[in-house]
């Protein structure tokens, strides 16, 4: 049976006077495709960086492989983080180096490696997401789906054993998006992964996530199964899931009714 690999108990965490978590738990099962999604502005990727440790949480704990990530020294916190690779939603490639040197350029920061040994790897992770043979391309050259893919090889050149995506399908063709979908559910599978994939994108997502989380109000909504989100009669749910323009969501910004500033206005 799959054990929690990320476990997040009691989190609450605020940007000013906006708290964007209150009591948080969840759990990220190993070898699974956790979704995270929600309403704009709800925390999803602030989610991401206290996995990872770029932000402390208010209150509360973060455990990643048995790890409490925001009581980690910076050496201890450096090499957890070496065991996660994280998508970015502009795929964040360096654009002076070449798609070969940016997925060499990870080998060649964190190890000892030989060039023809970095060569070898980088040439089989750009097999790995149909691409060993644009290695001599710069970024510039790239199209957006090409530029995911290739943030991808380098995500999983130190052979993570988490892998985060920030809304991965954002601005695709069809093609580019029937393309991530089919390497993130491959590439989990294949290498034994965990992913956790934050995204708006419902149709795509629930045709790969294992487990899905719907956060709102700083809280967990809905945790289940895609089957059971799918068929799931909360209104919260049907709202996000159903694409609804108005619901517990409302459509309008609270405030004085429309009538009361016209009068206002008048006066």
């Amino acid at each position: 049976m799959n054990q929690a690999l990320v476990q997040i108990r009691g989190l609450h965490f605020s940007r000013g006077d906006k708290k964007i978590f209150d009591g948080v738990d969840m759990d990220i099962m190993a070898g699974r495709i956790t979704a995270v999604m929600g309403p704009s502005g709800t925390g999803k990727t602030t989610l991401l960086k206290l996995i990872g440790g770029q932000l402390r949480p208010d209150a509360g704990e973060i455990l990643v492989d048995g790890q409490k990530v925001h009581q980690l020294p910076r050496a201890q916190l450096y090499q957890l983080r070496k065991k996660m690779g994280m998508l970015f939603q502009s795929g964040a490639l360096l654009t002076d180096l070449s798609v070969f040197d940016n997925i060499a350029f990870p080998l060649r920061e964190h190890t000892d490696l030989s060039e023809s040994m970095i060569r070898t790897l980088v040439l089989m992770k750009l097999a790995a997401v149909g691409l060993a043979g644009a290695w001599r391309l710069m970024p510039s050259e790239l199209s957006g789906g090409m530029a995911r893919r290739v943030a991808l090889a380098r995500a999983l050149a130190l052979d993570p054993m988490m892998i985060m995506y920030d809304e991965p399908f954002t601005g695709q063709d069809p093609i580019s998006l029937g393309v991530l979908v089919k390497l993130i559910r491959d590439t989990n599978e294949t290498l034994g992964l965990t992913s956790i994939l934050v995204s708006h994108d419902v149709a795509e997502t629930l045709s790969i996530a294992d487990d899905v989380k719907i956060i709102s109000g700083g809280k967990v909504i809905a945790d289940g199964s895609r089957d059971e989100i799918r068929k799931s009669g909360s209104p919260w749910v049907r709202q996000f899931i159903d694409g609804l323009a108005d619901g517990p969501v409302p459509f309008h910004y609270p405030g004085d009714p429309i009538d009361r500033l016209l009068l206002e206005d008048a006066g």
